[in-house]
């Protein structure tokens, strides 16, 4: 039987907004989200993409599609407010019930509907099927960082005028070499322009101070910020592990699996991971994370 954990919903938020060269949504064995609230709630909505389940008074429950269960890499049920793993209710019915199934972690989600959606209200649907060419067209926002305050992605969605209004994104550092070095205002939004190309030898690192104190001086009074690049895998993933190391004063190795958390797909250049490691010198006074052993 499979462990059963809390899902917070920024993890929610995160496995929902992966994507390779498509949505991972898309793949078919990538996430089961469990709907279990009563049927009449479901339809009055829920989180996208999430089916609803059958259940019965033995506490066994059914899916109204065929999932396999046992080959799923996350499952996720949730009900309407259970924030806790002592709490009796749908949500740990449903989940008792699949764990005997499963041979990854079911996960509850924490709050269930209401905080998820009063923390996402754009991702609460009354959709209920998707065909594979709708999966794989989802839109996709930048994943979350920190709770309320950081977000990472690409160019293009930095440049979706809905992805910054769902996000309430005030301010974006924008790291490409088609840009000149400064910091504008667009609109409701002021923008730092970071021109690196990504290029082992680029100095990113030269940049770090001016990006961190950027950021700060925008999450210290709760506003939000988007960083991004063209891909939103290597130069921004360098620049967001840079800041976590400066904020939290967290080593290099701290702050890369935090950044594996929310983008597995994530990787800075070798170029830029050697000059993590010489921000990790100067933030923290000393090396801490050694390159030549894993995960790096």
């Amino acid at each position: 039987m499979a462990d059963i954990i809390l899902c917070e919903p920024i993890e929610l938020f995160n496995l929902l907004n992966q994507r390779r060269r498509v949505p991972r949504l898309a793949e078919i064995n990538y996430l089961c989200l469990v709907d279990a609230q009563e049927t009449q709630d479901y339809y009055t909505g829920h989180i996208i993409t999430a089916r609803n389940v059958r259940m019965e008074a033995d506490g066994s429950c059914y899916l109204p599609d065929a999932v396999e269960v046992g080959s799923m890499r996350h499952i996720v049920v949730y009900d309407s407010d259970t924030s806790c793993l002592q709490e009796e209710g749908r949500a740990a019915d449903c989940a008792q019930a699949l764990a005997k199934s499963s041979f990854c972690p079911v996960q509850i989600l924490k709050g269930g509907y209401r905080r998820f959606s009063a923390l996402y209200p754009f991702l609460r649907t009354e959709k209920i099927q998707y065909t594979i060419t709708e999966l794989e067209n989802l839109k996709m926002y930048p994943v979350e960082i920190i709770v309320g305050l950081l977000y990472m992605g690409d160019q293009n969605q930095s440049q979706d005028a809905n992805t910054l209004k769902d996000l309430k994104i005030s301010a974006t550092v924008s790291i490409s070499h088609f840009t000149q070095s400064d910091s504008v205002e667009s609109g409701t939004q002021t923008i730092l322009n970071i021109p690196v190309a990504d290029e082992v030898e680029s100095d990113l690192y030269s940049n770090f101070q001016t990006i961190c104190g950027f950021i700060s001086s925008h999450t210290n009074v709760g506003s939000r910020v988007l960083i991004v690049s063209r891909q939103g895998r290597s130069r921004c993933s360098a620049v967001a592990i840079a800041f976590l190391m400066h904020h939290y004063k967290y080593t290099l190795e701290e702050a890369w699996w935090q950044m594996m958390k929310c983008k597995p797909t994530m990787r800075p250049n070798t170029g830029f991971l050697q000059q993590l490691s010489d921000w990790e010198l100067h933030t923290l006074g000393r090396k801490h994370t050694d390159l030549t052993k894993a995960p790096f």
